[in-house]
């Protein structure tokens, strides 16, 4: 037993010491130890301390000398030689003190993503493909309304009684006209929503808008809790289909208003859920150019629904229409998308997580080792290198984490970026939302004006996404909000008159161009400013504050002349100039936690001070 502990020439020389201070007649070893023990009064007990050696390796023992044990002189201090070395040197080697195995570790999401698993390879391009067609949904119920809700042309029936020159045929006599197309090709023919009525369809889209802002909130709450991305996906695809397809059968004007808010509620949770759960199992140095590729989905599913729209003249066969993608994506597409890894960590599933991760790396043509596990990245910073050895038994017993929008408040760092959040994003959405209903005045065919507006905001999205690994997320959403807020003054300046129509028609152009770009980032950008167990909480509240804008743009837009750009002037330069407080998210970790955010950030903090945190 004695060959196998860590013994010294020092405990060799205690041992004899206190062997020769015994009181009674000389014992063994063994005897002299257990007769100390028994006697828990005794004044002098140095052979306690020996035990006490022999149990415990050297490094986490209390040395024996003469500044714990008076009776004791220390062998080293009569020689003015430096002795400790040498007498330190074992007289048997000891058993090293176990170490972590090599092939465990515990790593956060984004390092797991980066060393094994690959930043975005096949994998996450057919996952992001897929969860991203959701958008083209989205533009589908959302866009609707501007063929459904039109007012169609019409003609005389009769010579007296009407007016081909006039404007409107609010001062024509009833039957001397007739709606192009009958009374099925809008709402606005079937239910008379002209002159005195026309502001239903104002109401009916503003009861849209706030359907998705209360949509927004609630399904980004249930997708961060025990729904999950995937399942609050599915969720509101579902809701989608079937409020579409009844609206198409609406008796009246104020069904047909209630089935737009629920229709509402249910889109206000597409964007944001099909958002976070394509961007979430990216690599950190990919998802900005993720995130941005998102928007490419909306205009194409705009630009498909002027083609849809011209084909079905219909407003009543045009929600079937629209609304049909909807169960065709739950069918075919749903049961290939994968829940998010991220989601799984938080909520405690490491089992699900592990192989989601596995079966990425595989898909990669990457090899993730059995000795690699997930940690939150609180737990990934601060354990010590014995700490990081973990068994998967252990992993199991982690419990959910979950978090509310109370817990964003609670803490400084996210309560303030928050605010800065919902402002920038409701001022964006007031810019962006009143300047396409603009389009509408041009007079020109509405298809294609639909389309070509469409097509005109890619090229934002492209030369966003390209700038943004390279300037940051912050000097971006600050340039493409001063770009745009400065085009709207300039078109708030210009006369309505002769050549000073065209200037301001593209002045609105490039107003739009620099807004899309903004609309874009916002959402990669809310993104990463919040932790994983608040993030679709987060980003449902900011999308609930685009959706205020959207439902105040109309009544701006309404107010004719050059003061509609003066305001979408305003709002851009302000919302630039809140920006500036925001802090650069890029290539920083996706926080899985309030804690971890807080540690990081507060690291972050150190080290602009110290060269190492």
């Amino acid at each position: 037993m004695l060959s196998k502990l860590p013994l010294t020439k020092i405990d060799a020389q205690n041992i004899h010491h206190d062997l020769h201070h015994t009181r009674g007649p000389f014992k063994p070893l063994s005897q002299s130890i257990a007769y100390k023990i028994k006697k828990p009064f005794t004044p002098y007990r140095p052979t306690v301390h020996i035990y006490e050696h022999l149990l415990f390796p050297t490094e986490r023992r209390e040395p024996l000398n003469s500044k714990n044990h008076p009776d004791m002189t220390d062998a080293s201090a009569s020689d003015p030689v430096d002795r400790n070395s040498d007498l330190r040197s074992p007289l048997i080697e000891p058993e090293k003190y176990p170490e972590p195995k090599s092939g465990y570790e515990r790593l956060c999401i984004d390092d797991i993503l980066q060393r094994y698993c690959g930043e975005f390879g096949p994998w996450q391009l057919r996952h992001f493909v897929l969860t991203s067609l959701a958008w083209a949904l989205e533009a589908f119920h959302t866009m609707v309304m501007i063929f459904a809700d039109r007012e169609p042309g019409w003609t005389c029936t009769s010579g007296s009684g009407c007016d081909v020159a006039a404007a409107s045929v609010c001062g024509l006599e009833p039957g001397s006209w007739e709606w192009n197309g009958g009374l099925g090709s809008s709402t606005v023919a079937e239910w008379g929503l002209v002159c005195g009525q026309k502001y239903r369809v104002g109401l009916a889209q503003a009861v849209f808008f706030g359907g998705c802002m209360i949509g927004a909130g609630i399904f980004g709450h249930l997708s961060d809790s025990f729904l999950g991305r995937k399942g609050s996906l599915t969720v509101v695809c579902i809701l989608n289909a079937v409020f579409g397809c009844l609206t198409a059968f609406s008796p009246d004007y104020w069904i047909y208003v209630l089935l737009r808010l629920l229709t509402g509620f249910s889109t206000g949770g597409v964007g944001l859920c099909a958002f976070v759960l394509a961007t979430e199992p990216v690599g950190p140095s990919k998802r900005g150019y993720a995130g941005m590729s998102t928007f490419y989905f909306f205009s194409t599913g705009i630009a498909l629904l002027s083609g849809i729209a011209y084909i079905f003249r219909s407003w009543r066969a045009l929600y079937i229409a629209s609304s049909i993608p909807s169960l065709l994506f739950l069918v075919t597409v749903l049961p290939f998308i994968s829940e998010s890894p991220r989601w799984y960590l938080v909520r405690g599933k490491l089992t699900e997580a592990m192989k989601l991760l596995h079966s990425i790396a595989k898909y990669n043509g990457k090899h993730l080792p059995d000795g690699v596990f997930l940690a939150l990245d609180e737990e990934a910073n601060n354990s010590s290198n014995y700490e990081q050895t973990c068994k998967h038994e252990q992993l199991e017993t982690n419990k959910a984490i979950s978090g509310s929008l109370v817990d964003v408040v609670r803490s400084p760092v996210s309560r303030i970026r928050l605010f800065l959040a919902v402002t920038i994003n409701f001022l964006c959405s007031v810019v962006y939302y009143g300047l396409s209903l603009n389009v509408v005045n041009l007079e020109t065919n509405l298809y294609l004006n639909v389309f070509l507006n469409a097509v005109a905001e890619m090229p934002a999205f492209t030369i966003t996404a390209v700038l943004l690994e390279k300037f940051g997320r912050k000097p971006l959403a600050i340039g493409t909000l001063w770009f745009s807020g400065f085009f709207c003054l300039l078109g708030s300046l210009m006369r309505s008159v002769g050549i000073w129509k065209v200037v301001r028609m593209v002045c609105g152009i490039l107003g739009i161009f620099g807004m899309a770009g903004t609309y874009n980032l916002l959402f990669i950008y809310t993104t990463e400013l919040f932790p994983t167990v608040v993030r679709n909480a987060a980003l449902g509240c900011a999308t609930q504050a685009a959706q205020m804008g959207a439902i105040l743009a109309p009544f701006v837009v309404v107010l004719g002349g050059g003061l509609p750009f003066a305001v979408f002037g305003v709002c851009g330069i302000v919302g630039g100039m809140l920006a500036f407080y925001l802090p650069e998210t890029l290539n920083k970790p996706m926080y899985d936690t309030m804690a971890g955010m807080e540690d990081g950030e507060s690291c972050a903090d150190r080290s602009s001070t110290v060269s190492s945190c």
